[in-house]
């Protein structure tokens, strides 16, 4: 059973998870760059074969041009698990998501599964990494 601070820090993590969600479908960088470490040595990984991304300034490049390419984006994510790191500085989570939008007049979609990592720095908990992959039947 989790303790009342444990249940409370995994609630602090989905929010951070759900920010960033909110910000990717409303375009938003500044909800974004909220729950973002604003370090330069994080990697952000992506579903391309070259999309490694290193540092927010890399990352909040890329999400601007994903915005300028995409319209109506829209996030639903499922299967969502958050496990806290022992010292309580970390955390982790997973998901599933299926992502869909419109790029020009062609709508597009498909699965994806996510990874995040969290550090905890005073009070607040900011993603310092995101994996996602596309999820292939075989």
């Amino acid at each position: 059973m989790l303790t009342t601070d444990a249940v409370k820090e995994k609630d602090a993590v989905q929010s951070v998870l759900d920010a960033w969600i909110a910000g990717v479908e409303q375009g938003d960088l500044d909800l974004i760059a909220r729950v973002v470490a604003p370090d330069e040595d994080t990697v952000w990984i992506g579903v391309s074969a070259d999309e490694r991304l290193e540092g927010w300034t890399a990352l909040r490049a890329a999400l601007a041009a994903q915005d300028a390419a995409l319209a109506d984006i829209r996030i639903e994510a499922g299967d969502t698990r958050v496990r806290l790191l022992p010292g309580g500085a970390g955390a982790l989570a997973t998901s599933a998501w299926t992502f869909t939008a419109k790029m020009g007049e062609q709508a597009i979609g498909f699965p994806l599964r996510c990874t995040w990592v969290l550090e905890k720095r005073g009070d607040v908990w900011l993603l310092v990494h995101f994996h996602k992959s596309v999820g292939v039947a075989l």
